[in-house]
């Protein structure tokens, strides 16, 4: 009898085991987020594993947040180019939006009221989707002036005003103008500038998926 219950025992834990880890392995589905962006995060002159995605997965798998971070960046892109881009750079099944764009649009010196109206419909659109997003800054050079700087500069936190998103003020926080951070060209990260972007953003990306993780449960 104490053979036939220790079988009877054993058999009951294997076929448990299966369950455990199926609820386990649903637990730790990870975060689908998309990096919707320019060449600055996109990782122009860089290596795939040096760009600011991966570089963000592996830090937030390090914090014990999965997340699957897809790379939609695209050099030259402006924030126009990304809202038409938007439906096919952004599947079905993302969870969140790290939005980079603007650099370029400053660099052209385009008008700041389009670059509002361009970020103003992706994040609308993205959030009549359900997908929470991250809204990163971008500043001005200094060779259009004050005046557009200041139109320009403003657009990044009305918008997150607007919208109730987060912002992080400042996509090149800490390595804009720095030599040793940037490229031959002396605007886009090493893959020593990428780490200390992902360095800087990560408190503010963590506590965003942490949530987003908590609204999906």
């Amino acid at each position: 009898m104490f053979i036939v219950a220790v079988l009877l025992a054993t058999t009951a834990m294997s076929m448990a085991i299966p369950t455990l880890a199926q609820t386990s392995g649903a637990a730790a589905k990870p975060l689908k987020v998309v990096v919707l962006g320019d060449s600055l995060s996109a990782g122009f002159g860089l290596g795939g594993a040096e760009a600011f995605p991966a570089k963000l997965q592996s830090a937030l798998r390090a914090k014990g947040i999965a997340a699957e971070i897809d790379n939609a960046g695209v050099s030259g892109d402006t924030s126009s180019g990304g809202l038409g881009r938007l439906d096919w750079s952004v599947p079905d099944g993302t969870a969140a939006v790290i939005l980079e764009l603007g650099a370029n649009d400053a660099l052209r010196g385009i008008d700041p009221a389009l670059t509002r109206n361009a970020l103003g419909e992706i994040i609308q659109r993205l959030q009549q989707r359900g997908i929470a997003v991250l809204l990163c800054g971008m500043r001005a050079p200094p060779n259009y002036g004050a005046d557009y700087a200041a139109r320009f500069d403003a657009i990044y936190p009305d918008l997150a005003k607007q919208f109730d998103v987060p912002l992080y003020p400042f996509f090149l926080d800490g390595v804009a103008a720095e030599t040793s951070l940037n490229q031959a060209d002396g605007m886009h990260p090493t893959a020593a500038g990428v780490d200390r972007i992902v360095e800087r953003i990560l408190p503010m990306v963590e506590t965003f998926l942490r949530k987003v993780e908590a609204a999906r449960n």
